[in-house]
């Protein structure tokens, strides 16, 4: 499958999903972008940003808990813009990225919480070599605010970014979300869709 034509088809098959709306043009109304079921839907870890080019975006995720620590990298490409299949809809916004590990990292107690968050049935066992994972990811929003229940909503604003990370294609295809707040150096993955959970765990464990 086409990549971009996927993410394409993701992006507009977002709009309709219940809960995950864009924001419209009634600023007084309170517009759910994404809403978890509970905080235990995500897990969250700190960013350090790196130098970045024009055409990308580069931080070092790092999740410690126990005394273990994971490190990671995520670079985003730049993104372009598509125009939407459904008239009155705004273009869709996409790009391509990667997931490439750290040295030193210990993914262990990272790799369970995920896997309790995914909805995983499988924990699969890390690889001797770790190469990067490529991944398309599609923007959900920006200038979002956390709910206490999780969520994320574009009424009122924040410091939030919403995407969605796309891995593999075809039966392998997988989709997990991604926020960064820039402002507090945070980050945080949540559950797309349960159906998702071994084959993005799959992917992460090649990384993490």
């Amino acid at each position: 499958m086409n990549r971009w034509l996927a993410a394409c088809i993701a992006a507009l098959a977002l709009v309709f999903m219940p809960g995950c709306n864009r924001a419209t043009d009634r600023p007084e109304r309170s517009v759910a972008v994404e809403q978890l079921p509970t905080s235990q839907a995500s897990v969250a870890f700190d960013l350090e940003p790196l130098q970045s080019g024009e055409s990308s975006r580069q931080w070092i995720g790092t999740y410690s808990s126990s005394g273990k620590v994971a490190k990671f990298r995520i670079d985003l490409g730049a993104m372009e813009s598509t125009a939407s299949k459904t008239a009155g809809e705004p273009n869709v916004k996409s790009g391509e990225g990667t997931l490439t590990p750290e040295t030193g990292s210990d993914p262990s107690i990272l790799l369970v919480d995920l896997q309790k968050t995914l909805h995983a049935t499988t924990a699969p066992k890390p690889p001797v070599a770790k190469p990067s994972v490529p991944f398309t990811y599609v923007d959900i929003g920006n200038n979002l605010s956390q709910a206490s229940a999780g969520g994320f909503n574009a009424n009122p604003p924040g410091n939030w970014t919403g995407m969605k990370l796309i891995f593999g294609e075809g039966d392998r295809e997988s989709e997990i979300f991604l926020h960064i707040n820039a402002g507090t150096k945070k980050g945080q993955f949540s559950m797309k869709d349960p159906r998702f959970g071994d084959l993005v765990l799959a992917e992460l464990v090649k990384v993490l």
